[in-house]
């Protein structure tokens, strides 16, 4: 008689939880995936909202209807996932609680409210960042919308597009907070801007933010600055004012663009360390203080290259690059993220406004001395057609020159110019190893001088003549 032999054992698939379907979380997944197949690993990714990989910051261009379709805002769907990666990513699913000792998680089906629970091995932490909704009476009246999510943009679009709200109010004066008020000028309303600093866009220095205040108000924007909120009236549950200290402001649709906040919540319940930026504590692998759990995106901290310190600052790029660093790391390679230098750009209408490094407050609370100067040049040779003005701030360490933040302010063909001086900040460089640097010139796209090396030539000069005045 012929006996059966014994088969080896099938060892089963580790498993991989996404929580969070986003930027950071997908990103993370899928690198994960070009390392190790099905068979070895399992990927499931839980996202409460409506949509997968898709562009926040495309939101609103798409309420102002610069872009037209939902769809090209959406990287890849649920299905692509499921198709091409076999990643099972299942939105409206909400976690509501992790065990990283039993290697659990509860999760809540928001479309059928029913909770169970899910075992993992590794866990991705990617809750992205919460926005920040003052407890003012009103604030939760129809009509008025926060834009964090797609799905927030799709509700607020259809709002505008069925109710023609004629008055628009914003609160918050950030890169939300401008966008979306240049986005419902181009809808054809009224708009004010109420913000209780003394300029929009306080990542810029007092003088660059005012002139961003000066652009807004140039193209119709009503700007009411150093006004605190202290409600929202509304008749028949329907927003039809905010009110601030000063004045009551008709609005028809309220914005709030006050901010954001890392979503740390589930990983501060579930005992893992949150750092002093108030984000999730990682180390240069992405991994938290717990075992085998990861976190990427808005919800982590990042460092600071040029202040060495922590900080949280919720950008789309950052978000990316630390998912592919955990989802190569849980791959079974070997990546590390090095850091962020705080490079943003945005625009209201035709005005382009850039930053990198640090400003003059944070620079100061660094513990830097140094020294700024600002100067004006153009984006094309001066006697090209359609040139324009272009305002550069650098802000230079007193003594060494090193270059350690700067802020760019024009129209078409100025903010991009913020990558070379953030590629100057990334590796360290003075302004005086900046003076020849090997730009590119031709009529249309610069002066033979080139913005950057004018800013840096100016800078380097300044920081001689304090040099003679202070020698060490």
């Amino acid at each position: 008689m012929d006996i059966p032999r014994k088969g080896k054992a099938r060892k089963m698939p580790e498993r991989l939880v996404i929580v969070g379907g986003d930027a950071g979380g997908m990103s993370a997944a899928t690198q994960a995936r070009r390392r190790r197949d099905a068979s070895e690993l399992q990927i499931v990714a839980f996202e409460r909202g409506h949509y997968t990989s898709y562009s926040a910051c495309g939101i609103p261009y798409y309420v102002g209807g610069t872009v037209e379709e939902l769809k090209t805002l959406i990287v890849r769907s649920p299905e692509a996932f499921r198709k091409n990666n076999d990643i099972h990513a299942h939105i409206h699913h909400e976690v509501t609680a992790v065990d990283v000792g039993a290697r659990k998680l509860t999760v809540r089906d928001l479309e059928n409210s029913v909770e169970r629970t899910e075992g993992f091995d590794q866990l991705v932490i990617a809750t992205g960042a919460t926005p920040i909704k003052p407890n003012w009476p009103g604030i939760d009246s129809d009509g008025v919308f926060g834009v964090q999510v797609l799905g927030d943009g799709v509700a607020f679009r259809r709002w505008v597009d069925e109710e023609k709200p004629a008055r628009a109010v914003v609160i918050g004066g950030g890169y939300i907070g401008i966008e979306m008020a240049e986005a419902l000028k181009v809808r054809g309303m009224d708009v004010t801007l109420v913000d209780r600093s003394r300029q929009p866009m306080t990542t810029l220095d007092e003088d660059m933010g005012t002139l961003v205040a000066e652009r807004m108000r140039d193209i119709g924007i009503d700007l009411l600055l150093e006004e605190k909120v202290i409600s929202i009236e509304s008749v028949n549950g329907r927003a039809n004012a905010v009110v601030t200290e000063e004045r009551a402001i008709p609005a028809d649709i309220v914005v709030l663009g006050i901010g954001v906040s890392p979503n740390v919540g589930l990983a501060e319940e579930a005992g893992i360390e949150i750092g002093p930026s108030g984000g999730i504590k990682v180390d240069r692998q992405m991994l938290t203080s717990a075992d085998g759990v990861w976190s990427a995106g808005d919800c982590a901290e990042k460092f600071h290259l040029v202040s060495r310190r922590w900080v949280a600052i919720p950008l789309g790029t950052h978000a990316n690059k630390e998912g592919r660093v955990a989802g190569i790391n849980i791959g079974g390679g070997y990546e590390t993220f090095p850091g962020v230098v705080g490079t943003a750009t945005s625009k209201i209408c035709d005005v382009e406004v850039a930053r990198t490094g640090l400003n003059e407050s944070e620079a100061t609370e660094a513990g830097f001395q140094f020294v700024t100067n600002t100067s004006d040049s153009t984006t094309r040779a001066g006697y090209f057609p359609d040139t324009r003005p272009i305002k550069t701030k650098l802000v230079v360490e007193r003594q060494s020159g090193r270059l350690l933040g700067a802020q760019i302010i024009g129209e078409e063909g100025a903010a991009k110019r913020i990558d070379v001086l953030a590629t100057a900040l990334w590796n360290g460089m003075s302004v005086e190893q900046m003076l020849n640097l090997d730009l590119s010139y031709t009529p249309p796209f610069a002066p033979v001088w080139d913005p950057v090396l004018v800013a840096a030539r100016k800078a380097w000069c300044l920081v001689e003549e304090k040099m003679q005045v202070d020698p060490e």
